[in-house]
């Protein structure tokens, strides 16, 4: 059974070992590389920063932490969907559709959401595409490109 849950300190060091388990897998598949992901991702320091300054949520299957979600409120209905993970022995069984629809629906005065995906991760992107979020712009730095996406939600008057 798949639960969302807010994180706490505790949960740090899980977080840190699956975020790890993830991107270095990614890093492998589709970098060429054995190591490597955004900033943090291997630092039990930066997940309990990221708790105090974004929402943080941890996603459980049977209890146990298999990924996390987290969100920046950016003000007057923009949030920013900062980064999910899933380790890599849960991916390919509709748990990121069903995290994506979580945060959704957890967040209903939402009237729009942004986040970004590496250059060279076409599935997160395929992935984000599906769920109607819309190629905005790329942006470059330091030789990385990054492919930022967004999604509007329209709400019907008295919802």
């Amino acid at each position: 059974m798949i639960t969302f849950e807010r994180t706490t300190p505790a949960d740090a060091a899980a977080l840190t070992g699956v975020q790890t388990r993830t991107f270095d897998d990614d890093a492998r598949r589709f970098g060429g590389q054995d190591r490597g992901g955004p900033p943090g991702y291997d630092d039990v320091g930066w997940q309990l920063q990221i708790m105090q300054r974004g929402h943080y949520y941890k996603i459980l299957c049977d209890g146990q932490i298999v990924g996390g979600i987290i969100v920046f409120n950016l003000g007057r209905g923009h949030y920013e969907l900062g980064r999910i993970y899933l380790d890599p022995d849960y991916q390919d069984r509709g748990i990121g559709t069903q995290a994506m629809q979580f945060i959704e629906a957890a967040y209903p005065q939402a009237a729009r959401w942004i986040l970004d995906t590496p250059g060279w991760a076409t599935r997160n992107q395929h992935f984000y595409e599906k769920l109607g979020y819309v190629r905005v712009r790329e942006e470059r730095s330091g030789g990385e490109v990054s492919i930022c996406y967004e999604k509007r939600i329209s709400r019907q008057p008295g919802r």
